[in-house]
């Protein structure tokens, strides 16, 4: 099943105008409600939903995180919406992408700085001709669990690129790629406030010994000896060479003094 439009999934929240004894009430601010998605690892009876689906972002750090940057560059959103895991992901390949042709895979640093932690539910139902049974269901019902996104507010930070200066141009046309995979209208800002980029994950080589089995043993012992025997036949044969040369040079005196 292929995915379906985000209004789907979009629970709008109306303001309330007032209060029932008539008085002017609070106006909710907020856009949308607030999603029943809670997951508890220790106390599973706490649970809202029966599982959460597999995050599809596949790294949150690209690039060197060990040069010394002096220019940042922020991806911002307009507006406030939900953005799914799969587009963060195709984003993300587009602009790191980009980066590596332009600036060289150790030229630059990026960061994912929002998380999928909203899980969308959908009441699954048959479609088609036929089919008008099996879909009549209860309206908004809660649903089972089909995918991830970020609920994202005005001008918050999607995606962070550190550089240096001169690389502005390069870093604003990697980074507009977005564009055309996001719901809502995009920014780039640059400034010099590096550290905002938060913790930078660094690449630790982890060594690990792996012994041999007794059959690589033997096949590095039978190497070891082809070698030596090899040696010790490119001995004999300079030692060859060497008692020929000195019986030519032995019999090319015989030959002056006879002369």
């Amino acid at each position: 099943m292929g995915l379906r439009p985000g209004r789907c999934y979009r629970n709008s929240k109306k303001p309330t105008k007032g209060n029932s004894r008539g008085g002017r009430g609070h106006k909710n601010d907020h856009k949308q409600k607030r999603t029943y998605t809670r997951t508890a690892v220790k106390v599973p009876r706490k649970n809202f939903i029966g599982a959460t689906p597999a995050l599809r972002i596949r790294q949150f750090n690209m690039g060197n995180p060990k040069l010394k940057y002096n220019v940042i560059a922020d991806l911002k959103v307009r507006e406030g919406f939900d953005l799914r895991d799969n587009a963060i992901e195709s984003a993300r390949m587009a602009i790191n992408r980009h980066l590596v042709k332009t600036l060289g895979k150790d030229g630059f640093f990026m960061k994912v700085r929002v998380y999928p932690s909203n899980i969308l539910r959908e009441n699954k139902a048959a479609q088609g001709a036929g089919a008008d049974r099996v879909s009549q269901g209860m309206s908004m019902s809660f649903g089972k669990p089909i995918g991830r996104a970020s609920r994202l507010r005005a001008n918050q930070v999607v995606y962070s690129v550190l550089c240096m200066k001169g690389q502005e141009t390069d870093v604003r046309d990697g980074l507009m790629r977005a564009k055309s995979r996001f719901p809502s209208d995009v920014f780039v800002v640059f400034h010099e406030d590096v550290e905002s980029i938060g913790t930078k994950q660094t690449k630790k080589i982890r060594e690990v010994k792996v012994e041999p089995t007794a059959e690589q043993k033997k096949a590095e012992e039978a190497k070891e000896g082809e070698t030596k025997d090899g040696e010790k036949k490119d001995e004999k044969t300079d030692d060859k060479a060497g008692e020929d040369k000195k019986e030519d040079s032995k019999d090319d005196k015989k030959d002056e003094k006879k002369k």
